[in-house]
């Protein structure tokens, strides 16, 4: 893959609303890197290059069914990877990992997420999206819904841990029984990772032991939802509605963990990827503290896939669209949340859509992959100018800046799920 140099430079203008203060910020973007096929999660190394999962287009090979049982299978291949960006240019440096996807390739499950220790060994997590039970049964032995630790040197790795066994045997949450987990951080000798199929938060120790659930997550309950027509395509078609079908006063949506970041006050921030019908606004972020109970630390956002803090305890919100995904708009946006709450939009639209992850570079930048669900057309953006922005004075705390609600003029976007 040959590096493709673009950058575009745009201005945004937010308005405070509870102070009526309007804040400019000149913020620019390059494509440090293309081609990449269901890019997923990121990671600087002890080399300082970046490294990105990609989850792959599946394969020819055997194929389970979707979660919900409607729709297209999931076939199985070994067109996952891990690659590296140095000096410009990409290299995969990690092959033939397990990758389970749609027909056209979209929709891929495999590496979708990758962080270093202290010590600087990697580890990967590669995500599943369908009923574990049909796993070995259908596939064969195979890494998918598992945390791996590879060795670039050799293209091998070990297995660390099988998420999607654990949920097999214990299914926390008490629902439908499935995994897909997506994110995942390192805390000290902890893996702790976020199952947006099954709907918890798990911990394992770094060698794989102890694996267990942290916490789960409660379903959400939306007032006069908004579906889309009955004539919206859909890989999960008893998702939209039949024609002439009264809408709903009240609908259970069960919203997912996305990701999670160890916060400055040692506890867990999950992010919450809606579920059908996607409701704009609908999503949150989760604060998981010692007592393992989530409690909602922000809310008001729309699909997010992913979250970061920086050295100065700001918060990096990903938004993979501003709009329900059945609306086939997925412009998405970063979101910077300061520590005094103040929320500001560094990048809504203009190039960033349905994007997967981010992490913040020793520059201050902020690294993105973008088009995390297309095959072959997936990017990272790197984001540069953040810190030069201005944020106005807050003594309120993240639930009432949310409550008081940040306008942008700009347009915002959103997300579909696999769940």
């Amino acid at each position: 893959m040959k590096l493709k140099q673009i950058t575009i430079t745009f201005i945004t203008f937010c308005v405070a609303t509870f102070s009526e203060m309007k804040v400019a910020s000149a913020t620019s973007f390059s494509v440090i890197a293309d081609g990449l096929y269901n890019a997923g999660g990121l990671s600087f190394g002890p080399d300082g290059n970046l490294y990105v999962t990609e989850a792959g287009i599946g394969g020819s090979g055997a194929c389970v069914p979707p979660p919900s049982g409607q729709g297209d299978s999931l076939c199985y291949g070994t067109s996952g990877a891990v690659t590296k960006i140095e000096n410009g240019k990409t290299k995969r440096i990690l092959t033939g990992l397990p990758s389970l996807a749609l027909p056209d390739g979209s929709g891929g499950a495999g590496p979708r997420d990758i962080q270093f220790d202290a010590t600087g060994k990697p580890y990967v997590l590669i995500g599943y999206g369908a009923n574990p039970g049909f796993r070995d049964r259908n596939l064969g032995n195979t890494d998918l819904g598992k945390i791996i630790a590879p060795d670039f040197n050799t293209n091998s790795w070990t297995s660390v841990a099988d998420l999607a066994n654990y949920e097999l045997a214990n299914n926390p949450d008490g629902g439908d029984v499935d995994s897909n987990p997506l994110g995942f951080v390192i805390d000290g000798n902890k893996l702790v990772a976020a199952d947006a199929g099954a709907n918890d938060l798990l911990g394992v120790n770094i060698g794989g032991s102890n694996l267990q659930a942290i916490t789960t997550f409660p379903k959400d309950i939306l007032t006069n939802p908004v579906f889309p027509p009955s004539d919206t395509p859909s890989n999960e078609p008893a998702q939209v509605p039949s024609q002439g079908e009264v809408g709903r006063s009240q609908f259970a949506t069960q919203a997912v963990p996305s990701s999670v970041a160890k916060g400055p006050d040692g506890a867990y921030y999950i992010s919450q990827f809606t579920g059908f019908p996607f409701a704009e606004g609908g999503a949150k972020i989760y604060r998981v503290g010692a007592d393992g109970k989530p409690t909602v630390f922000a809310d008001g956002f729309t699909q997010l896939t992913d979250l970061q803090f920086d050295s100065a305890g700001n918060l990096y919100a990903l938004q993979y669209a501003n709009q329900s995904a059945w609306k086939g708009d997925f412009d998405g946006s970063v979101i910077k949340i300061a520590p005094d709450g103040t929320r500001t939009t560094l990048l809504s639209g203009n190039g960033l859509e349905s994007p997967s992850a981010l992490t913040i570079g020793a520059d201050g930048a902020v690294y993105v992959t973008n088009r995390g669900d297309r095959p072959g057309e997936g990017q990272i953006l790197k984001i540069e100018n953040t810190k030069s922005i201005p944020e106005p004075d807050s003594a309120l705390g993240v639930l009432a800046i949310a409550a008081l609600a940040i306008g942008c003029t700009r347009r915002e976007s959103y997300q579909t799920s696999h769940k």
